[in-house]
């Protein structure tokens, strides 16, 4: 004998494919979510001091241009500083070249967790907003107190104290907030590889736009044969 099956609703059915649905959708939601948050370049800081395309701090109106990679844990960062930072001076100054400072974050690993690159790299934006002009001696101050690799770094207070012996106040809530941090390791992802390299590495220069192996970085005293 038949039984009345036909047409009788399987709401288990139904249940079970609204289900999948639903978690589908939110499967989808959450991959959106998360390749959005990993490019998500959070607030850019502002300011005369900051191009707003490539993030570079900007010191100078020189028709040629240098551009700067820098961690500001990277004791190669600190050796180029030290032997090439006044002779990069000296053309800022002399107008032949505008300097494009731009902070990065590789090196946050070397710092017990503490995040130093990039809270090291949010302090340069705070205090370039604040005042360009103290953008390169808070700079030159960071890589004269430069902590040593897989030490804790230098502390918030310090990095503020710092700001300060530079002539910046009144940026602490953006340094400790780390208010750039999303930006700074967007801007991070941006940085262009050297000739030859499969990954970032600092320093990396880039001269007129055109990026260089630090190979080919003349001897001190040398360094304005690139832009001749």
């Amino acid at each position: 004998m038949a039984t009345a099956a036909t047409g009788k609703t399987n709401w288990f059915a139904i249940w079970v494919s609204t289900a999948v649905v639903v978690v589908v959708a939110l499967i989808v939601a959450l991959v959106v979510w998360m390749n959005n948050s990993a490019t998500d370049p959070g607030t850019p800081p502002t300011g005369s001091g900051i191009e707003q395309e490539t993030g570079a701090v900007v010191v100078g109106d020189g028709s040629q241009t240098l551009d700067t990679y820098v961690d500001f844990m990277c004791p190669i960062c600190g050796q180029f500083e030290t032997t090439y930072g006044p002779e990069i001076l000296d053309l800022v100054n002399d107008g032949t070249i505008t300097l494009k400072i731009h902070p990065i974050s590789i090196l946050d690993r070397a710092s017990q967790g503490t995040e130093y690159s990039t809270r090291s790299a949010n302090a340069m934006y705070c205090v370039a907003e604040a005042d360009p002009d103290a953008a390169v001696p808070f700079m030159q101050a960071l890589f004269e107190q430069q902590p040593a690799e897989q030490s804790t770094g230098l502390t918030d207070e310090q990095l503020l104290q710092i700001a300060s012996d530079a002539g910046v106040t009144g940026i602490d809530s953006c340094v400790t907030d780390r208010t750039y941090e999303s930006y700074v390791a967007a801007k991070t992802k941006e940085t262009p590889l050297q000739p030859g390299s499969d990954r970032v590495g600092t320093p990396t220069i880039a001269v007129n736009g055109e990026t260089i192996s630090n190979s080919t970085i003349p001897a001190r005293g040398s360094f304005a044969t690139l832009f001749n």
